[in-house]
């Protein structure tokens, strides 16, 4: 599949779900403790770091853009999905969302104290990940950080059905060591991993990385 039909693909597929999406995961982060951990982790280190813009890249139906804000963050999200967009803007409107693509983020250099890449990766085959995480550098500022989750392993799942709707996704999981090299080869350092074991709703175990940008000598 080329890039542009995945992305078209993808597009498509979350448009279609996007209601019920927002919906059925509406109240899934409070039965996710280790996730929330996380993410207040995070939160506590762009603060510590002077704060400033965080981009929710792949931002969904803004759920945890919302989190985000709510944990002191100046948040905003961007997403590949129109109807994800819309349901985002209409149930966040204290909020700024975009559509846009992580292959080519329409953000200036160094703009970023802190980018979430929260799940979002998963539809993108690991061989594009290197230029994604590029993208992700130089759009962070020195000193800014990523914090990025994705389900572990090393497989892909066509799904044709999500949300009760018709669809066309594939879904990745990636082996932790080899995303940690492709973001040390991004320019990143990664500061901790953490990978917890699948819950009852998951498959597999879910793995999360803070990444650094380091400021130059």
């Amino acid at each position: 599949m080329t890039e542009p039909s995945r992305l078209d693909n993808t597009r498509a597929s979350y448009d279609t779900v996007a209601a019920d999406y927002a919906v059925l995961l509406a109240d899934m982060m409070p039965k996710k403790p280790y996730d929330n951990a996380v993410l207040t982790a995070f939160a506590e280190i762009v603060t510590a770091g002077g704060g400033g813009r965080v981009g929710d890249l792949g931002c969904g139906p803004g759920r945890v853009t919302a989190q985000l804000r709510d944990l002191g963050l100046t948040a905003f999200g961007i997403d590949l999905s129109p109807g994800m967009i819309a349901v985002a803007r209409e149930t966040y409107p204290d909020l700024d969302f975009d559509e846009g693509s992580m292959t080519a983020l329409d953000l200036a250099d160094g703009s970023l104290a802190g980018a979430l890449a929260w799940y979002s990766l998963v539809h993108t085959p690991p061989e594009q990940l290197p230029g994604i995480f590029a993208e992700f550098h130089r759009v962070l500022a020195p000193g800014g950080h990523l914090l990025m989750a994705f389900k572990a392993g090393d497989e892909c799942v066509r799904l044709e059905r999500a949300y009760g709707h018709a669809v066309t996704l594939d879904v990745y999981r990636f082996v932790p060591d080899a995303v940690a090299e492709m973001l040390e080869k991004a320019g990143f350092r990664v500061q901790s991993r953490l990978v917890r074991e699948a819950d009852e709703w998951e498959k597999t175990p879910q793995a999360f990385f803070v990444m650094v940008k380091p400021v130059a000598p």
